[in-house]
């Protein structure tokens, strides 16, 4: 129900794969590695609260804005970290387990219509319903900041990266992206990532000098 309608279709449910996963939970015989890639396992319940434990430093059983910047490896921007917590539900300022799962199931599912929306709430920064450029401005700026704390030495100026989102998103308005148009286009996860998750965007950046190497690799195993 990615647009919170209320109602959930029988087809919809039965092409999501959802029914899939917690049919494999009755096989006796499953792998350990995809019981822990399975949302519905014991397992991947399990890791998923060890890891918010791990997050919880000072163990008052929510997360501040300093524990979450941690998460997976500390490679989101700060800036959308703090969109987080203005946008999310919190007590005091800080994130409870809910809202943690809640968070982590967007980013581990980014190209999903549900994590989409997710995302684009964050982002889009005066609840217009939709993004515009200086919405990606804002969120790249984030990633600049970051990035001048690495050791790499390009990095593309923001109309480079404008042109290059808006070519790939290929919005119905030249000047706004909707919610709609980044499901539609099939890559809003990417999209969205590589303005506020610096692996994504060093990913992104590299990917012609990274699949030389992969074919390189391919190349090797035929021979």
């Amino acid at each position: 129900d990615p647009l919170r309608t209320g109602r959930i279709a029988i087809p919809d449910i039965l092409c999501s794969g959802y029914l899939d996963k917690l049919l494999e939970l009755r096989e006796e015989d499953a792998e350990p590695d995809d019981l822990e890639q399975n949302w519905f396992s014991c397992q991947s319940a399990s890791k998923i609260y060890t890891r918010y434990l791990q997050l919880d430093k000072d163990h008052n059983g929510l997360l501040s804005r300093d524990e979450l910047a941690k998460y997976n490896s500390s490679t989101l921007t700060p800036v959308f970290i703090i969109r987080v917590f203005q946008e999310c539900l919190t007590y005091g300022g800080e994130m409870d387990y809910k809202s943690y799962l809640d968070f982590v199931l967007a980013l581990e599912n980014r190209n999903s219509p549900q994590s989409l929306r997710y995302l684009f709430q964050i982002m889009d920064i005066d609840n217009k319903g939709y993004l515009h450029p200086g919405d990606l401005n804002f969120f790249y700026r984030g990633m600049i900041q970051m990035l001048s704390t690495r050791p790499l030495t390009d990095i593309p100026p923001f109309n480079n990266v404008q042109n290059e989102i808006f070519d790939m998103v290929k919005p119905v308005d030249s000047m706004r992206i909707t919610l709609k148009d980044l499901i539609n286009c099939g890559q809003g996860g990417l999209v969205l990532s590589i303005l506020i998750d610096i692996g994504s965007f060093w990913t992104y950046e590299n990917r012609e000098s990274l699949i030389p190497q992969t074919s390189t690799k391919d190349d090797s195993i035929h021979v």
